[in-house]
């Protein structure tokens, strides 16, 4: 205690007078419990460094199958850089994008498959672009299915001239890349989700429309009844009209599509002006409001919200402002 004394008087903190003091003991026993921890607080935290270095988690090694294609979206990366090989106008305003799913490291051209994005049927990717110096992300379902065109997948976007992404996209040429993110959403179809379906769609909101129906026509053990009405202002405006022809003309009856126009020419035999309560009950499935059916709606916020109201008028239930899986009426 003496040589503790004789550092603190001399480091002139206070004088040897008021250490002689009791309360000048009760000083001295303060700072020698107080080095005491400082000095066992330095010994454990040394020790843990020692012993404990910080973890750095190693990238896991992918091991690739030679008859089953990898999955490039469910992983640990967050964005995937994919580049666009081939573009093609549709209409004036639409695009049909064709993007390279890369290839993982070790994958040998001709050994494993092509891979594939991974994607449940009826979800949707995220898109992200840097614009303006903002980093702004939109959401598109794929119009083909995993394996459909090796190594590649298919986007169907309409440009506006106020959209951020799709106004980016539009100006993208061969060669160039974008982000995505997935999957997204939370619908996933499976055949013994609902007995029948009543799909409604406006412009591109056929997408995720087009995508559950193939899958489901490919499925010889899928029996789903499904019914679309399809939405545009003028003819030319009917995106994927020959591959819907072509899938209503092999599904035996299980697919049936009613397309409807703003403008309609003068041979029209579909539907004219805005889609009615009338309409959707002449041709939603055999079965009306049954708790076996399901209803699927994307497209314009206006016509949504029209939909909403002939729905309910019908006899369904009022769609949740987030859909769920398990809602009998489902907004993506």
């Amino acid at each position: 205690m003496d040589a503790i004394k004789q550092i603190v008087a001399k480091a002139g903190i206070v004088d040897l007078t008021y250490l002689d003091s009791p309360q000048g003991e009760m000083y001295l026993k303060i700072v020698v419990a107080s080095l005491a921890v400082g000095a066992a607080l330095a010994l454990y935290l040394g020790t843990a460094s020692a012993s404990a270095p910080k973890k750095i988690l190693a990238t896991p090694e992918l091991t690739l199958s030679t008859t089953e294609p990898h999955a490039m979206l469910p992983t640990i990366t967050d964005w995937h850089r994919m580049k666009l090989v081939d573009k093609t106008a549709l209409s004036h305003n639409t695009n049909l994008y064709v993007f390279e799913i890369p290839r993982p490291t070790g994958h040998i051209k001709g050994v494993h498959p092509d891979p594939v994005l991974g994607l449940p049927i009826g979800q949707h990717i995220s898109v992200s672009a840097e614009i303006d110096g903002k980093n702004i992300v939109r959401s598109y379902t794929p119009t083909t299915l995993d394996g459909e065109d090796p190594g590649r997948f298919h986007l169907l976007v309409k440009a506006y001239e106020k959209g951020n992404i799709s106004r980016y996209l539009s100006l993208l040429t061969v060669g160039q890349e974008v982000k995505v993110k997935g999957p997204k959403g939370k619908f996933k179809y499976t055949s013994d989700l609902a007995d029948h379906f009543l799909m409604i769609a406006g412009g591109t909101g056929i997408t995720p429309m087009y995508q559950i129906i193939k899958a489901s026509l490919a499925d010889e053990s899928d029996d789903t009844q499904l019914r679309l009405i399809y939405a545009n202002v003028n003819e030319d405006d009917i995106l994927l009209r020959k591959e819907l022809d072509d899938l209503q003309a092999r599904s035996n009856g299980r697919f049936q599509v009613y397309y409807v126009l703003n403008n309609a020419p003068s041979n029209w035999t579909g539907g004219q002006g805005f889609i009615t309560r009338a309409s959707i009950e002449q041709h939603m499935p055999v079965g009306g409001v049954d708790a076996r059916g399901k209803v699927l709606m994307c497209g314009p916020p206006p016509m949504m919200n029209a939909m909403k109201g002939h729905l309910e008028g019908i006899g369904y239930p009022k769609p949740n402002t987030i859909s769920r899986l398990e809602d009998q009426v489902f907004l993506f």
